[in-house]
């Protein structure tokens, strides 16, 4: 792909996440609207099964769409992999601007959000999940931005097991507090250390190959 065949992808994949995000802050509001006029706050009370199923395709759907747009973005497999990452980590971070724009939430990076439902309610504070955004979109322009060189990054298997290893830390983080959901409780406690460990874990795999790669 040429240089300007991908900048031009990669502000069409930008248009597309940040219209997406909108359309996903949009229907979060009517959701609150509908079962939270008071604002969001724990203990949330429970959307009845049928909705909650609707919420749960949703979110599916949602996923999809992300990753047709990638695999149709990219022409190889690790570039539909990154394409998929940055669509992801733009979406992610935009819908949580647009929420704030539209509804003055969050007040803080430090507040509390259901972050998804499958396969369990995920839950952690707004900077975890933008840590993890802002941690994809540097990961996808950085291979990209190899992949347009003469000399792509070349992941060892053992790197790419590790940096899956390094979501499923990050993921067991947003998951550990899934029970305070369904007893109706309001979460004190985010596991930080197990969040960070991840975090750092993906993030040094990333240096380090970047870093072997401009020897």
């Amino acid at each position: 792909m040429s240089s300007s065949s991908m900048k031009r992808t990669l502000i069409w994949v930008t248009f597309f996440a940040v219209a997406m995000a909108y359309v996903e802050a949009a229907v979060v509001v009517y959701l609150r609207e509908l079962y939270y006029p008071g604002g969001l706050s724990f203990p949330l009370g429970m959307m009845s099964g049928k909705m909650v199923l609707v919420e749960v395709g949703r979110e599916a759907a949602t996923i999809v769409m992300l990753l047709t747009l990638a695999l149709i973005a990219g022409k190889k497999l690790k570039d539909k992999v990154a394409y998929f990452l940055l669509l992801f980590g733009i979406w992610d971070i935009s819908y949580y601007i647009w929420l704030k724009v539209i509804l003055d939430w969050p007040k803080s990076l430090l507040d509390w959000d259901i972050l998804f439902l499958i396969p369990v309610p995920w839950l952690g504070p707004v900077l975890a999940p933008v840590l993890v955004s802002l941690a994809l979109i540097l990961a996808a322009v950085t291979v990209l931005w190899f992949e347009e060189g003469e000399r792509p990054l070349q992941f060892s298997r053992g790197s790419w097991l590790l940096e899956i290893l390094a979501g499923l830390i990050v993921l067991l983080s947003f998951v550990w507090n899934f029970g305070v959901i369904l007893r109706s409780e309001i979460p004190t406690n985010f596991p930080w250390s197990i969040f960070l460990l991840g975090f750092i874990l993906g993030i040094s795999i990333l240096a380090r190959e970047v870093a072997r790669h401009l020897k």
